[in-house]
């Protein structure tokens, strides 16, 4: 029986390199090529290509487009340069979370904003629903094909391609080229390495795939693009982030700007401190592995919910996120983690529990 779901214009591609192909938020992706801890320690050794195409990108339009952008995210937009990118969740008028996304100034009338795949219809009918004045928002999602290089020589790889390299993290050249292919070249990525997220048009995504692949990238999929996001203790919507878990709970209050004009959600979140809980790290210390809705506790009094967890390739350990009272996430304390009916034993720690050198 053939999966149902949307196919990327780099299906045939992983069909051809053996990729394990899975349905993920309507699409049909690689979950692995050759293993995902083999994929793993590639980006954190030297480096990886994701085909991310399935993300979403809206472009809002208009002389009221910062006013808007600024009004949608709790985040504040105002003051960036052309090419700057800026993270931030998008909340309902209670704190809870829309969606976490990107947001690039492409001018002082145009924004790009990348949006999660499962949330794509949703943040689209959500953000053209609150639109004011003179400012209009597109779904190009269609028109663009999405290619993540990421590790510690994403940049010699991407170098023997072009020279359109931005040298800040969260900054793009807007009108690059790579391997002679218009591309948006932007220092972002999802995994805790260095790296480039590389937007163009579908119909040079496998020519550009290929000439990565040439260059030295190694494919990776689904499998290992969550653990390294995990292991670098990045949250992903569904998970650590929902309409019930708001940003100061999230561990993302540093993206919430109370001091710009209203936006959605600002009179909620002015009331939503201090919390109630909040996203930890957790360390398995005893043997056994977290997974997501593993209840934890302290004795018997269930005290939090993991919401994300799995066993670290490059760190050689297991480890978790969850949303715990709030009293117990200073690190060091002692908890316990019921996985499959048994208590295993855990511990409290900062995150992210990987973190690169330079």
């Amino acid at each position: 029986m053939e999966m149902e779901g949307r196919k990327t214009p780099l299906y045939d591609r992983h069909t051809a390199a053996g990729g394990k192909i899975v349905p993920f938020a309507g699409w049909l992706l690689p979950v692995q090529y050759s293993g995902v801890i083999a994929e793993h320690r590639a980006v954190r050794s030297a480096c990886g290509l994701f085909d991310v195409s399935h993300m979403g990108e809206l472009v809002l339009r208009g002389a009221d487009a910062l006013v808007n952008v600024n009004n949608l995210m709790t985040n504040d937009f105002s003051g960036m340069a052309d090419g700057q990118a800026r993270y931030s969740p998008m909340c309902y008028e209670d704190g809870g979370v829309v969606d976490d996304l990107i947001v690039y100034r492409c001018s002082d009338t145009a924004y790009l904003i990348v949006v999660n795949a499962a949330n794509r219809d949703k943040d689209a009918g959500w953000i053209r629903a609150h639109l004011t004045g003179d400012c209009a928002m597109e779904d190009i999602s269609d028109q663009v094909a999405q290619l993540a290089l990421q590790g510690p020589e994403a940049e010699s790889i991407l170098r023997t391609l072009t020279g359109d390299i931005p040298e800040k993290n969260y900054t793009a050249v807007l009108r690059g080229t790579v391997d002679g292919r218009p591309c948006l070249v932007s220092r972002t990525g999802y995994t805790g390495e260095d790296g480039f997220e590389l937007y163009c048009a579908p119909g040079d995504a496998p020519a550009l795939w290929d000439a990565l692949i040439a260059a030295g990238a190694v494919p990776c999929g689904l499998g290992a693009r969550d653990t390294l996001r995990l292991e670098a203790a990045m949250p992903l919507y569904g998970h650590e982030l929902s309409p019930e878990i708001n940003p100061y709970e999230a561990g993302l209050g540093i993206f919430v700007k109370l001091d710009k004009d209203g936006f959605i959600g600002k009179a909620a979140l002015e009331q939503a401190r201090p919390v109630r809980r909040r996203r930890v790290g957790l360390k398995m210390t005893g043997r056994g592995i977290a997974r997501e809705e593993c209840p934890v506790y302290d004795g018997e009094r269930q005290i939090g919910v993991v919401t994300s967890g799995t066993h670290c390739p490059w760190l050689g350990c297991a480890v978790a996120m969850a949303l715990v009272d709030a009293d117990y996430k200073e690190p060091g304390t002692a908890l316990q983690v019921d996985v499959r009916g048994r208590r295993v034993e855990a511990e409290v720690v900062k995150t992210p529990f990987y973190k690169r050198n330079g």
